[in-house]
């Protein structure tokens, strides 16, 4: 289980006091698919960036089963994300100067050699493995990244807006190959998405708005990708 207790982030602009996150508390059972929506400036990627150890807040805890991540030291802290966690971002951050099959590889060097030919075939990359990231469009080097990171076959995968340069038809396969994979190796998915129709499949939604936690809505039955509509 993921408990989230009274964050606070603040940023300073100027002589005002800007609070990203305003005692923000939550919990997230594992595997469990979690949807996290708001309009820009909510504090939804803050939220994402702190709860999975990028960033620290200024007060509050964030405590994965028994212990709390920001009472490790940073070596402790690193062996976490890289034991437990994986991340999608909206930017791709994949090395140019290698082809998409090592810059998939990279995730299974993380926590040992695995087979990465489902994963390929799963993000729709076959006959792609020996191209470098400036031949792919945009929407293929994002299959790259979500590739990278469902490689390391991680407890909770962070996502933030991972199909938004994808069209609607990837987008659903995507999301459907996410499912699957969830269901089989039964990790917790963490999204932040401005989409408003992926939160129907979600078991858990989560709405931000200033900062604040002003809705969480229990999912009991959440719905196939492909009876949502774009």
């Amino acid at each position: 289980m993921l408990r989230v207790e009274n964050l606070v982030k603040c940023y300073q602009n100027g002589n005002e006091l800007l609070y990203a996150l305003n005692s923000v508390s939550l919990s997230i059972e594992e595997g469990e698919f979690v949807v996290i929506l708001g309009p820009s400036g909510s504090g939804k990627s803050t939220l994402l960036n702190v709860i999975s150890g990028l960033e620290t807040p200024d007060s509050g805890s964030v405590i994965y089963d028994d212990y709390e991540i920001f009472g490790l030291n940073q070596k402790e802290l690193t062996m976490f994300r890289r034991d437990k966690t994986a991340f999608i971002f909206q930017a791709y951050h994949l090395l140019p100067f290698i082809n998409v099959e090592a810059n998939i590889r990279m995730g299974t060097d993380l926590k040992g050699s695995q087979n990465i030919s489902e994963i390929i075939d799963g993000v729709g990359l076959r006959g792609l493995e020996h191209r470098l990231p400036y031949e792919l469009s945009g929407g293929q080097q994002q299959r790259v990244s979500i590739a990278r990171a469902l490689a390391k076959k991680p407890d909770f995968l962070f996502c933030d807006e991972p199909t938004g340069a994808l069209d609607e038809v990837t987008s659903k396969q995507i999301l459907t190959y996410l499912k699957e994979l969830q269901n089989q190796l039964e990790f917790t998915i963490i999204m932040v998405t401005h989409n408003v129709s992926i939160a129907q499949i979600a078991s858990k939604v989560i709405k931000m708005t200033s900062g604040r936690i002003v809705e969480i809505i229990n999912n009991a039955h959440p719905r196939n990708v492909n009876e949502i509509k774009w």
